[in-house]
């Protein structure tokens, strides 16, 4: 024996950041054919090359390789090249690991699967065996292994292992003894004989040939690398640095959780003084009391309160104890309801019959009863009682809200009183079958039809309120079909940020049937309500069409006019109406315009990224309507803030105060389009570049040589209202991203605001102002000290006032709102209704909001940031252009 082999040369492993290659060889054996069981479950099977294909070849194995550790495994999976084989599966291919030696745990396994091909996106597995990479001395294997490959089965990786590719010592077959001794002859422990060694290889090749073709299994032979340097041999040992360290492990916490069953359960003491407090003042002498001046101050500030507030034990009971007191207040009673805890039924008892007596509260208080905090269903029919006092005008500013509203009610009596319409519905089709024949009957019928309607006026739920108001009235009725018709839509689009509850859809599928059969039911008129709507619904349908045939028309903008005015203008197959002469229908934007043709020639689409169409309808009047339908795009939220500026104006009219706002309209038809009112008018950004100033402007419009600046004085005081009322509503409302291309100017000297894509507080640009007042605005009120720029600042403290005072009613309208589709208010619905209430500064005083608007204005007027992006936002313009 020579003296190099009395030494053991090796390296550790953890010193080697080398990844590890491991070599496929060959896979012996013959596998069984299947059985006519599975290849009557899986008649794919005959065809896999595994078992010879037509020509007698091989099937196109592949072998994946994974290294496991710690039953589990440590790297991704690696499988060898493509390769044909023909005769036997040999790959003879070096397989790179995506680990290195020093990455390996002591129990690291390769785990090796065989896989064919068993039909399109399929892989069957032929068989697996795992091996440690680590010996029983810590030392990595190298040389050339027979690996037994199990059948069938993948490769498992975990400890003890199910696929063991050495033979236990329990069962150790000839093969696993003459490797040793090779792996013994190969290290130098055994004498050499170079012509006894020539015969005992052939001998053992021999032997192996045989129990391989014996054996029940495959046979895989792998190679590992072997580690040279200098010439010389090296073994890799196993080795983790710091691995003999003792660590102190802890094994049991000092931290232990035990159950509390009384967490979030009732406060006996707290239950216990509200019984007491109720109780004892529910004599007779309650009716009585009277508030001391001090306590009457206590009630007046609790019932100043906004909705959003909510009341503190101490309060609740004030409120309580002096019910009688307040009953004469009307705007009490939504802070008496806040106090009563109805799931006690003395005291739930004694609440309705406060309920029935009390001063009715206004129509417009009454909505706060229909949010989600109020669920008892005798609040939510008194609120509906309320509300059924209000007129068709005032119900129309309301009405999106109490669409919304709908999702507060119960789905079940919902669902209950849909049956019972569709009961009714099936006996009046029954007497009308019966009864065709006599007209008296006929008619009789009819008048039972109207009756049965007539008698839900009773106290009924929210859903049957407007679907029994919207069956007498074309407007609401209109609107009301849109406002159903947005929310029973699917919504598959990813586009779409805020998703619809499954359950809410079906409600409104629900009340949108229930409508439909209302209208059914009734008379003839509203058989005609019901006609109007189906053919707007067709309308809209064949325009959005028609609008998407030009969106894919290939070309620029010119082109693409150029085929929206054909398609408008002649009769097309692929579109159920002719859109330059149809029969006359509600236009869905305004349904008090009759439209019967849109006026092909003047079609035009904007220079916008979407393009949206502008069209110019002929009403039945024979007089022009121009509105813009943009497909695309979500208007919701605009049609939010423009309801809301619309309800502000009335608000302000009502006090006097007419500030000359522009509240264009606007619907949403569906979640990706809509109409929007077209008016006449010029960006401020264009006025300022073809005019040089808004003074120009107006002066070339309106001439006058008595008025200030060359102006008539109509004209001027109409810009300065209306700079003053956007001003102040922008401003509550937290209407974002101001720049001078989305504010517009008419001739006659109204200022108004488009585009609400970012509210309540959001906008893109950094440090913006807290009010849209330019330069250029201030400049054409005649500067800062001048008369005009004084009366507005004077309008601009008068209408925040005013709103103040309407706040309730605001704040009413936002909270019905919070769970509504709208993008800017689902980002955080549970402080939307807080960031109006905090514009409001309902806790400064009349003159304390005062000099607080003033302080906004003349940040607004001074600010540098504003002016400095309006700048980048002009230079941004001219390069798009």
């Amino acid at each position: 024996m020579d003296n190099i082999n009395d030494k053991f040369s090796y390296v550790y492993s953890s010193s080697l950041d080398t990844r590890i290659q491991i070599k496929i060889g060959t896979l012996e054996g013959v596998r069984q054919r299947p059985e006519y069981d599975k290849l009557l479950l899986d008649p794919m099977i005959k065809f896999s090359g595994l078992y010879g294909g037509a020509g007698g070849g091989r099937g196109d194995l592949a072998a994946s390789l994974q290294i496991w550790g710690g039953g589990r495994p440590l790297a991704l999976p690696v499988h060898t090249a493509y390769k044909h084989f023909s005769v036997r599966w040999n790959w003879n291919q070096w397989v790179t690991l995506p680990i290195s030696y020093s990455d390996l745990p002591r129990d690291a396994q390769l785990a090796i699967t065989i896989y064919d091909c068993a039909g399109p996106g399929r892989q069957i597995a032929v068989g697996g065996t795992t091996i440690s990479l680590f010996g029983k001395h810590g030392v990595f294997r190298q040389g050339m292994l027979d690996l037994r490959v199990w059948p069938n089965v993948e490769a498992d990786g975990s400890v003890p292992t199910t696929t063991q590719g050495k033979a236990r010592d329990t069962e150790k077959e000839q093969m696993q003894r003459f490797a040793k001794l090779a792996k013994k002859h190969r290290n130098g422990q055994m004498p050499r004989v170079d012509w006894l060694d020539r015969l005992a290889f052939r001998e053992i090749e021999v032997i192996n040939e045989r129990e391989k073709r014996e054996s029940n299994y495959l046979y895989l032979t792998v190679e590992f690398p072997e580690v040279t340097m200098d010439g010389l041999p090296y073994s890799i040992v196993y080795y983790e640095k710091d691995g003999d360290e003792v660590v102190q492990h802890r094994a049991q916490p000092d931290v232990v959780t035990i159950p509390d069953y009384e967490i979030l359960a009732e406060n006996l003491v707290e239950a216990k003084h509200h019984k007491l407090a109720r109780s004892l003042r529910s004599g007779g002498n309650t009716r009585e009391v009277k508030p001391t001046s001090s306590v009457r101050d206590a009630l007046n500030t609790i019932l100043g309160y906004p909705p959003t507030t909510a009341l503190t034990t101490e309060e609740q009971d004030l409120i309580w104890k002096f019910r009688y007191y307040l009953s004469t207040q009307k705007k009490a009673l939504t802070k008496f309801v806040k106090c009563v805890n109805w799931k006690v039924a003395g005291e739930e008892r004694q609440a309705l019959e406060m309920l029935a007596s009390w001063s009715p509260p206004d129509p417009e208080d009454a909505l706060e009863l229909l949010g989600p905090a109020f669920t008892h269903p005798a609040v939510r029919r008194y609120a509906i009682a309320r509300l059924n006092q209000a007129n068709d005008d005032d119900l129309m500013l309301y009405l999106l809200q109490l669409v919304q509203a709908l999702k507060y009610e119960n789905f079940e009596s919902i669902k209950a009183a849909n049956l019972k319409i569709v009961r009714e519905s099936e006996k009046i089709e029954r007497m009308d079958k019966s009864e065709h024949s006599n007209n008296s009957m006929s008619t009789s019928s009819e008048s039972e039809t109207n009756q049965s309607l007539s008698s839900q006026e009773s106290p009924m739920d929210l859903a049957s309120f407007l679907i029994t108001r919207a069956c007498q009235n074309s407007t609401l009725a209109n609107y009301l079909y849109w406002y159903l018709a947005i929310e029973c839509e699917d919504q598959p689009d990813p586009a779409i940020t805020v998703k619809q509850d499954t359950r809410v859809r079906e409600m409104y599928v629900t009340v949108m049937k229930m409508f439909s059969m209302a209208l059914t039911q009734g008379n003839v008129i509203w058989q005609k309500r019901k006609a109007f709507l189906a053919r707007q619904k067709l309308f809209i349908d064949q325009l959005v069409a028609l609008v998407k045939v030009v969106a894919r028309e290939s070309g620029n903008r010119k082109r693409k006019t150029d085929r929206l005015k054909a398609l408008l203008s002649e009769q097309d197959q692929n579109f159920k109406i002719n859109f330059s002469n149809f029969e006359p229908i509600p236009f869905p934007l305004d349904p008090e315009i009759s439209i019967k043709g849109i006026i092909p020639d003047k079609a035009s689409l904007f220079k916008s990224a979407l393009m949206p169409s502008k069209l110019t309808f002929l009403t039945t009047n024979n007089t022009e309507y121009i509105a813009i339908f943009k497909y695309g795009d979500d208007l919701r939220q605009d049609q939010l803030i423009l309801q809301t500026i619309a309800l502000m104006d009335k608000l302000l009219r009502r006090e006097n105060l007419d500030l000359k706002l522009t509240p264009y309209r606007v619907l949403a038809t569906s979640t990706r389009h809509g109409f929007l009112q077209f008016i006449e008018s010029t960006t401020v950004a264009e006025v300022l570049a073809s005019e040089g100033s808004i003074l120009s402007f107006f002066r070339k419009h309106h001439p006058s040589e008595t008025g200030p600046y060359g102006i008539a004085p109509e004209v001027m005081d109409t810009y300065v209202r209306s700079c003053a009322g956007y001003c102040i509503i922008t401003y509550v409302l937290g209407v974002g991203d101001r720049h001078l291309d989305n504010l517009l100017l008419t001739t006659s000297g109204k200022l108004f605001h488009i585009d609400f894509g970012y509210i309540l507080g959001r906008d893109p640009k950094p440090l913006p102002p807290p009010m849209k007042l330019s330069k250029e605005m201030v400049e054409a009120m005649g500067g800062v000290g001048s008369e005009h720029y004084h009366e507005f600042r004077k309008q601009c403290y008068t209408a925040f006032l005013h709103l103040r005072r309407h706040a309730n009613l605001i704040l009413n309208l936002f909270s019905l709102m919070v769970d509504a589709s709208v993008p800017d208010i689902a980002l955080e619905p549970d402080k939307a209704v807080k960031k109006v209430q905090d514009k409001l500064r309902l806790d400064l005083s009349d003159e304390e909001a005062v000099h607080y608007v003033q302080n906004l204005l003349d940040l607004s007027v001074t600010a540098v940031m504003a002016a400095l992006v309006e700048q980048l936002h002009k230079f941004a313009q001219y390069w798009r252009k």
